[in-house]
């Protein structure tokens, strides 16, 4: 099992406790020194009034957010969590992701959903209703891009030819694209297109707001995982699949505290299903906080699970 950590660039609200370039350099050698293997951040340009008062919030662009935790940082890999695909001409997603992942190393994985705030599509000028469509469209560009070579690509939105970009990803053929959504759909993406699968705790009405399936228990993550494998089965897909989860009473953005010990008391049940990546995100608070929790976290479950 591995772990990943919510990093604070969607804090707008405080902007010197945790939007400096100080403090991003902290929070990111803190979180590498609590034993964390990756470390993630959100995507929302247009975020709307009414889902930031119902719980929604800002984030900075999450290349640059995690460009300061590269420069901070030596190992730990640097996660979206997720791109929504279809905001951006793909040129410019691939170009960003290779960008970093050249400088940083070779350490992002690039998690990517088709998205779900319908406001935001419309602030950006995308067509909500074509998203998934476009999603697919989108991975399968960026990857043609991360190919190389002069480019021959036409999408319903542009055309290129002639093109030729570096830098390439310092991983190759490029790196982890991981899946987010819990939706046979999302599923069926992670399987085809995908390198691991991000599915997340969802109650009915959660469900319905974010416009995904309900994985409200064990048995629904089950469920969804066997369908994977299915999927995988009927397709020839013999590589593996990641999936990282986040722990059921865990939530971004939340205040309320976490018990550690009923989270070390899961990893083994959520292992055998087929989990391999554990997503977690610290309770609210300032930035002696957030690493006093990481360096907790580390203490008793990182170093206990090792």
């Amino acid at each position: 099992m591995k772990f990943s950590i919510q990093l604070p660039t969607d804090r707008a609200d405080q902007l010197d406790e945790f939007l400096t370039a100080e403090a991003l350099a902290e929070v990111g050698a803190c979180v590498e020194d609590a034993g964390f293997d990756a470390a993630y951040v959100t995507d929302h340009p247009a975020p709307t009034d009414p889902w930031l008062a119902s719980g929604g919030h800002q984030t900075l662009d999450p290349f640059v957010g995690l460009s300061f935790i590269a420069a901070a940082t030596q190992r730990i890999l640097l996660q979206v969590h997720v791109l929504i695909a279809a905001y951006r001409n793909p040129f410019l997603s691939a170009k960003s992701i290779a960008s970093l992942d050249v400088l940083s190393g070779g350490r992002v994985i690039a998690g990517v959903a088709a998205g779900y705030l319908e406001g935001e599509f419309e602030a950006l000028g995308i067509d909500f209703a074509s998203r998934n469509e476009l999603t697919d469209e989108r991975i399968r560009e960026m990857k043609q891009i991360w190919a190389g070579g002069s480019i021959e690509l036409g999408g319903r939105d542009f055309r290129a030819s002639g093109i030729t970009t570096l830098p390439q990803p310092r991983q190759r053929p490029h790196p982890p694209i991981w899946i987010g959504g819990n939706s046979k759909m999302a599923i069926r993406r992670a399987v085809e297109l995908g390198d691991g699968w991000l599915p997340f705790p969802t109650a009915p009405a959660m469900a319905k707001r974010v416009r995904t399936a309900v994985i409200a228990n064990l048995d629904d993550l089950r469920d969804r995982v066997a369908y994977a494998r299915a999927h995988a089965e009927s397709i020839g897909r013999t590589a593996p699949l990641d999936i990282a989860f986040v722990p059921f009473g865990m939530r971004m953005n939340d205040d309320e505290p976490i018990d550690l010990v009923r989270i070390r008391e899961a990893l083994d049940e959520l292992a055998e299903i087929g989990v391999t990546w554990l997503t977690v995100a610290p309770p609210l608070g300032d930035r002696t906080a957030y690493c006093d929790w990481a360096k907790r976290f580390g203490d008793e479950v990182l170093s206990r699970v090792r």
